[in-house]
């Protein structure tokens, strides 16, 4: 009877400890190492290419329910070319109006996988204060844990395109083109 006892009570304790496994888990963005980067054809000659140093937001990812959710903050001002003059004209008025329009958003609530891999993530992406559907794809995407500090790190690459007049950017067009490519590291640790 004692023996049956104790299989029952490790079962019962094997079960809370997967139910605990299986909860959705909170991630925070790791700013050093998380950037937005994009690319658009400049006068079909060239690519122009920069990225948005300032991200924040957090992530939900319930891998044994195969689902997340995520909330980036994108600061506009923190865009860089390399080329000041230029980094100036891409905060301006006609662009991305950063001083009217300080930050981009992009909220999503339906993660797909292919088995147990991330594939894309869809959501809300705002910008200028229009909001369009975005899916991110999935370059790659892992976790590991690191052991100095003691923590679960996840991360990976994700590229998307959209064209930049569907949110009112219409400046230089045809000249420079319309569709713009974004490819996003970022890293996020388990809080």
């Amino acid at each position: 009877m004692f023996g049956a006892h104790c299989a029952l009570l490790a079962l019962l304790a094997g079960a809370a400890v997967s139910t605990v496994q299986a909860a959705p888990q909170e991630f925070a963005i790791d700013p050093a190492h998380t950037h937005v980067h994009w690319e658009i054809k400049h006068f079909g000659t060239s690519t122009s290419r920069g990225r948005f140093d300032a991200v924040s937001g957090g992530i939900t990812l319930d891998r044994a329910a195969r689902s997340g959710s995520a909330s980036l903050t994108i600061a506009t001002g923190s865009i860089s070319t390399g080329f000041a003059p230029f980094d100036g004209l891409l905060r301006g008025p006609y662009l991305l109006s950063t001083t009217e329009f300080p930050s981009a958003y992009f909220v999503a609530q339906r993660f797909s996988f292919d088995g147990d891999k991330l594939s894309a993530v869809t959501g809300d992406f705002t910008l200028r204060n229009v909001g369009k559907t975005l899916t991110l794809r999935a370059l790659n995407f892992a976790c590991r844990q690191d052991t100095e500090p003691a923590r679960e790190v996840c991360g990976g690459d994700f590229e998307t395109e959209f064209e930049r007049s569907a949110f009112g950017i219409t400046h230089s067009l045809p000249f420079v083109a319309d569709r713009v490519r974004v490819l996003i590291q970022i890293e996020a640790v388990r809080q």
